[in-house]
C-alpha cells in the first residue's frame, strides 16, 4: 500500500537510508543523519511536496518524495525525485510503484519536470553499480548531463549524472501548488 508517509514514520525511513550511506556511493552522504535532522528534513519536505510509503503489513519497505531542484523561482516547476527501498525489498518493483505515484502526484501539482541525480562509476565497484540509471531509463528519463569525478567516497571518486523526465510545456503554465493543496482540489 502506497500512502502518505507522517513522521512518526522517520525511525522507519532512516532505518533503510541509513545502509545506503554506510554501505553504498547511491549517496554521497558520509555519516547517516540522526532521527531528529532526519525528521526536520521530512518535515521541510512534506510542508510542500509528497513524501510517500510503500507499507506491507506495518512495515515500511520504501519511500520516494520530492524537492526544491533549484530554489530560483524560474525553476519552480521542476522537482528533484528520490526514492528508497529497503535492501531486502529490492527487486519487487516497490521503487517503480512509489515513482509511478509520486510522478502522479506531482502531476497534479502542475509540476512539468523531473529530474533524478544519481551516482554513477564507468567501472566495476562494490559499493555501487548501474541500477540506479537503468532503473531511471525505464521510467522514462533520459541523460541530461555528466560531473566527471564529483563525489568522494570510500577512497574513489564517483561521477553524478542528472536524468530528466519532461511533461508537455504549454505556453503559459498553472502555477504550483503544495501536495495538501492538491489534494483537497481532487477532493472538492
Amino acid at each position: 500500500m502506497i500512502r502518505s508517509a507522517r513522521l512518526e514514520d522517520a525511525a522507519a525511513l532512516l532505518g533503510i537510508y541509513a545502509p545506503y550511506v554506510e554501505k553504498t556511493a547511491i549517496t554521497f552522504e558520509l555519516v547517516p543523519p540522526g532521527p531528529d535532522e532526519f525528521g526536520q528534513r521530512m518535515e521541510q519536505i512534506m510542508r510542500k511536496y509528497p513524501y510517500l510509503v510503500w507499507e506491507e503489513e506495518g512495515n515500511i519497505l520504501g519511500y520516494a518524495y520530492a524537492s526544491d531542484f533549484h530554489p530560483r523561482a524560474a525553476y519552480r516547476f521542476c522537482a528533484e525525485m528520490t526514492v528508497y527501498v529497503a535492501e531486502h525489498a529490492r527487486g519487487r518493483g516497490i521503487g517503480q510503484k512509489l515513482y509511478a505515484a509520486l510522478e502522479d502526484a506531482l502531476k497534479g501539482m502542475h509540476y512539468l519536470n523531473f529530474n533524478a541525480c544519481i551516482a554513477c562509476t564507468d567501472r566495476e565497484d562494490p559499493y555501487l553499480d548501474d541500477g540506479s540509471p537503468k532503473f531511471h531509463e525505464r521510467m522514462g528519463y533520459r541523460l541530461v548531463g555528466t560531473f566527471h569525478q564529483c563525489g568522494y567516497k570510500f577512497g574513489r571518486w564517483y561521477d553524478m549524472i542528472w536524468m530528466e523526465k519532461t511533461l508537455p510545456h504549454p505556453g503559459e503554465p498553472e502555477e504550483i501548488l503544495t501536495y495538501a493543496e492538491s489534494q483537497a482540489e481532487n477532493r472538492a
